[in-house]
């Protein structure tokens, strides 16, 4: 298997795919990234920052609207994938955000570090 470097989880950072795209994207212009299972994670990842942690292409100071931001992120991501046929790829991001999710409401939110991880080298190109 291959080795993925994950060091500081920023997947795209000189792309700054979702600062371009954020506004008024459709889910399908994220197929133009150059592999569409990290740009899809790309994305979730921020819908996980827009609720539990400090965004990287969002400012928002309203806790409610940031919380349906990082809906619509999770949404967009997870919709990608699924408008291209990859089934794999959505089972595991959505299984990320359900055990995200189910991390922070048990206090545990420091285990969501190894789910990101484990996600994300599962997706990453070269993986099996």
């Amino acid at each position: 298997p291959m080795t993925v470097q994950l060091e500081p989880l920023d997947l795209l950072p000189a792309e700054r795919l979702i600062a371009e795209r954020r506004n008024g994207a459709r889910a399908s212009e994220l197929g133009d990234a150059p592999n569409l299972r990290i740009a899809a994670a790309e994305v979730v990842r921020e819908g996980y920052l827009l609720h539990y942690g400090t965004p990287r292409w969002y400012a928002i100071d309203d806790r409610d609207l940031a919380l349906l931001a990082g809906d619509r992120m999770y949404a967009a991501g997870l919709a990608s994938l699924a408008e291209d046929g990859d089934v794999e790829a959505v089972s595991a991001l959505a299984s990320l955000i359900a055990g995200c999710a189910e991390a922070h409401a048990i206090g545990e939110s420091a285990r969501t570090d190894v789910l990101w991880r484990s996600t994300l080298a599962m997706l990453a190109p070269g993986s099996d």
